[in-house]
């Protein structure tokens, strides 16, 4: 297992290169199929067709690394303006890194990459765990199920902390402390 740097920088972006994609893949096979045993062989459904996908990418000298975090967007299929976030995931040795937040800069990127696409209000289904999360980056729950066994929470974001992002290829970019 790769160990986390000492120091690092991040990008947070739309993937656009096979590569990103297919990585990002395998964590979220990793995340819901391995660690939290959700689906038996693979997470992807029909969503992944038209789905937008966004990674977190850390960076070696500016040089594009290593996909440690993502999650998707869509819109709905039937009501226009409503965009949906699902399939978050985060690599274990990187999800209490330094409070670098990637699943919070990756939340943050799909809100707002969402909002500049006309997103009028922003939805996912977030698991209990993640509740506080969500709570703290101004989402508030509408109501609460279980699915695949497991307590989730459908959630929305509060749009107005969420300015739209013009460049979601580029994102945005931050450094942090790993473990020493």
């Amino acid at each position: 297992m790769r160990q986390v740097p000492n120091t690092a920088s991040l990008q947070i972006k739309w993937a656009t290169d096979d590569w990103e994609n297919l990585a990002a893949f395998a964590l979220r096979r990793r995340v819901f199929c391995d660690e939290q045993q959700l689906f038996e062989a693979d997470d992807r459904d029909d969503l992944d067709e038209n789905a937008i996908p966004l990674v977190a990418v850390t960076l070696s000298d500016g040089v594009p690394n290593e996909v440690v975090g993502t999650v998707r967007i869509n819109e709905d299929r039937t009501e226009r303006g409503t965009w949906w976030g699902s399939r978050l995931a985060v690599e274990q040795r990187y999800r209490s890194v330094g409070g670098v937040g990637i699943g919070k800069g990756l939340i943050r990127l799909a809100v707002s990459s969402a909002h500049a696409r006309g997103c009028t209000r922003f939805l996912a289904n977030v698991q209990k765990q993640n509740l506080l999360l969500f709570r703290r980056l101004h989402w508030h729950s509408i109501n609460e199920f279980e699915w695949h066994g497991v307590a989730h929470h459908r959630m929305e974001a509060d749009l107005a902390f969420y300015p739209p992002c013009a460049d979601p290829n580029v994102g945005f970019f931050s450094s942090f402390k790993g473990a020493a």
